[in-house]
């Protein structure tokens, strides 16, 4: 009967973590999107304090219409003080607009390839640990996904950032399953 509930909570902890884990990364996101947006109404009234008192400044050489400037940026089209140009379309150096832009997209690139199969192991692993009585396993565990790692998240923060909530998210998941089982059904 031991080897069903262990069988149990293997797969449990394994493949039924990544919804939860699926569901805290979506979270963080909420959060972050939060955060980022009054971020960015901040910046957005400060720059338009800054352009208000720039346009009614009586010393400067010139003054900006307001109201004729914001009627036109609706339209996503910027005043750049000689001409205007669509928001979207980059002047070069000589503020001259090219004609057709046919530059390819930037490249993405995909970071932290194979998260999914490695989060399974990592919670088979966390998960087979507790049931054992071996918890200095799950060491083992961070230290081989934190090497292995590495060179991803030293150069992009934003990884980092994903690998600590996925991999403290998934690790609580296993170990949250394994010690309900193990209370449960195999004292």
């Amino acid at each position: 009967m031991n080897a069903l509930w262990i069988t149990l909570a293997l797969l449990t902890a394994g493949f039924a973590g990544w919804p939860v884990t699926a569901l805290v990364f979506r979270l963080a996101r909420t959060i972050d999107d939060k955060a980022d947006a009054a971020t960015a109404a901040e910046d957005r009234a400060a720059r338009d304090r800054a352009a208000d008192e720039a346009a009614n400044d009586p010393a400067a050489d010139a003054t900006v219409d307001r109201a004729a400037a914001d009627s036109e940026s609706a339209g996503r089209e910027a005043v750049d003080g000689e001409i205007t140009v669509a928001g979207d379309v980059a002047a070069d150096a000589a503020g001259k607009v090219p004609a057709a832009t046919g530059a390819p997209p930037a490249p993405t690139t995909r970071i932290l390839r194979g998260g999914a199969i490695i989060g399974v192991l990592e919670r088979l692993a966390v998960c087979l640990a507790i049931l054992t009585g071996q918890p200095v396993a799950i060491a083992y565990v961070v230290a081989i996904k934190g090497l292995g790692r590495f060179a991803e998240l030293k150069e992009t923060p934003v990884a980092a950032e994903r690998f600590i909530i996925g991999t403290l998210s998934s690790m609580l998941w296993a170990a949250g399953v394994a010690a309900l089982v193990k209370i449960l059904f195999l004292s």
